[in-house]
């Protein structure tokens, strides 16, 4: 019987471990950044409403363009495909935001064909490779870092975290959802790789 507890014990306790883990990994790299220098600071894209970007969106442009004001990197790069119901790319609408807020156009660079992460990572390698860029920082919200710079790391992207300093994600009522999403989507590209 006391064998059968211990099993049982241990098939309910190594999956609670690494959940854990996988939110702590999270929490973690949310806290991690790099403001440079670097040749390049790649926005991670997100949903396009009619009036322009969405807030989260906003948070990661204002960073970047903050990082190109400072002298941290030459070049932004914005990612980004059309999504459901969006009437331009993602990366479109990022580069017209940044340009409003005094980013010279020719140091703007876009990508417009991916609809998630892992495709914005991917897609910027040729980008990267085509402009010789080499240390690149990649500008998304805190809590999506850890699967953003994974994702990174293995598209063979010289890449440093630069979480945007402020958040959508400000109480506990919204970062728990967050953390959890991000805790299960982390598990799922660790183990399916997608």
């Amino acid at each position: 019987m006391r064998r059968l507890v211990g099993a049982a014990a241990i098939v309910v306790l190594v999956p609670v471990l690494i959940v854990a883990g996988m939110g702590a990994e999270v929490l973690r790299m949310a806290a991690q950044h790099d403001d440079g220098p670097a040749d390049a600071a790649v926005v991670l894209g997100a949903a396009v409403r009619t009036t322009g970007p969405s807030p989260v969106y906003v948070e990661r442009i204002n960073h970047a363009v903050e990082l190109y004001r400072s002298g941290a990197v030459k070049f932004l790069i914005m990612t980004g495909g059309k999504g459901l119901g969006e009437r331009m790319t993602e990366a479109d609408a990022g580069r017209d935001q940044a340009i409003a807020a005094g980013v010279p156009a020719d140091a703007i660079l876009t990508e417009t064909r991916s609809r998630d992460t892992q495709e914005n990572l991917a897609n910027v390698k040729p980008i990267v490779a085509a402009h010789d860029i080499g240390k690149v920082l990649i500008v998304s919200d805190p809590l999506h870092m850890a699967r953003a710079m994974q994702m990174a790391a293995d598209a063979g992207l010289d890449a440093a975290p630069s979480p945007t300093p402020t958040t959508r994600y400000r109480t506990l009522v919204s970062q728990i959802p967050m953390l959890i999403k991000e805790t299960y989507f982390n598990l799922h590209y660790r183990i399916l790789g997608s």
